[in-house]
């Protein structure tokens, strides 16, 4: 296999997904690459992928056998030219989330699909649903394609929600040998005092449900019951894109801030019964208010 003197953009492209590829299958130095398969895979034709895989050739990554293919020599690095920016996934995502709530992507889509939908590289695609993936929010399909794990996220579902947890978080804190370790604690403080403080746009959403997931995650460790956490966990996911579609503005984040630094004094004084009490009323206010002023909590 020779090296492509000068690769234009589009090999260069294709040599980064066939990278990817590589590392997603767990593939191993001696591994053959078949063309058919990674142009059916990456949907287009042979010609760029083996203009692809010269590139690849010319690094060392790969080589051409007389009468056995292609043949890996070595796993390429993971591509950085086409990831993108922290504040640039949150916005895609972001936009995922809305058109998730909004019925505009399928239970089910593929990987084509949304490239054409939101004007993306698939290696920009893939970092983003990976992270998906990581926060249980989508998972790859068998085969091609990708689902979305989260369930209808109406306000019977979101009633129910608030219901349950307004059982369970409140006990976890009650539990016998309750305890947040100092470092844990600090951490959240500083997190909500931040929000407190800080500007907000509209990319702040996800940063904002993160952490709030994490407290209330930590509250539920706290119990030493892993039953607790499990639970809390998949509440978090549950509501994770919906809350990423932040509608509320900064005072009902404010109002969240100041309640959950509330409780981490009172926990922190030893005050679990009070800190319960504050967690019920928390999570009650929250449900009573109307959808159009829905709170993350």
């Amino acid at each position: 296999m020779t090296n492509l003197a000068i690769p234009t953009p589009l090999h260069l492209e294709l040599a980064d997904r066939i990278s990817l590829l590589i590392r997603e299958q767990g593939l191993a130095a001696g591994a053959r690459l078949n063309e058919n398969q990674i142009a059916e895979q990456l949907g287009v034709s042979r010609t760029p992928v083996r203009a692809a895989l010269e590139h690849l050739a010319g690094r060392g990554f790969v080589e051409r056998q007389r009468n056995r293919g292609v043949e890996l020599v070595k796993v390429p690095p993971k591509p950085r030219a086409s990831a993108v920016a922290p504040e640039d996934e949150d916005a895609l995502l972001l936009r995922m989330a809305r058109d998730r709530q909004r019925g505009k992507l399928a239970d089910q889509v593929s990987e084509k699909e949304l490239m054409d939908q939101y004007g993306l590289t698939r290696p920009a695609l893939r970092q983003a649903l990976d992270r998906m993936a990581e926060l249980g929010l989508a998972e790859r399909k068998l085969g091609y394609g990708w689902r979305f794990t989260n369930d209808v996220w109406d306000a019977a579902a979101r009633h129910e929600s608030y219901r349950f947890r307004m059982t369970i978080e409140p006990a976890a804190i009650r539990e016998p040998g309750f305890n947040l370790p100092p470092e844990w604690l600090a951490k959240m403080r500083k997190g909500h005092e931040a929000f407190l403080s800080a500007p907000w746009t509209e990319a702040s959403s996800i940063a904002f449900f993160e952490m709030n997931a994490a407290f209330h995650e930590g509250i539920a460790a706290g119990s030493g019951n892993r039953y607790f956490v499990m639970a809390i966990q998949r509440q978090n996911r549950l509501r994770r894109l919906s809350n990423y579609d932040w509608k509320h503005g900064r005072e009902r984040v404010q109002v969240n801030c100041r309640e959950h630094l509330e409780m981490l004094t009172r926990l922190e004084a030893g005050d679990h019964e009070l800190a319960a009490l504050l967690m019920q009323r928390h999570l009650d206010v929250a449900s009573r208010l109307r959808s159009t002023q829905a709170a993350t909590n």
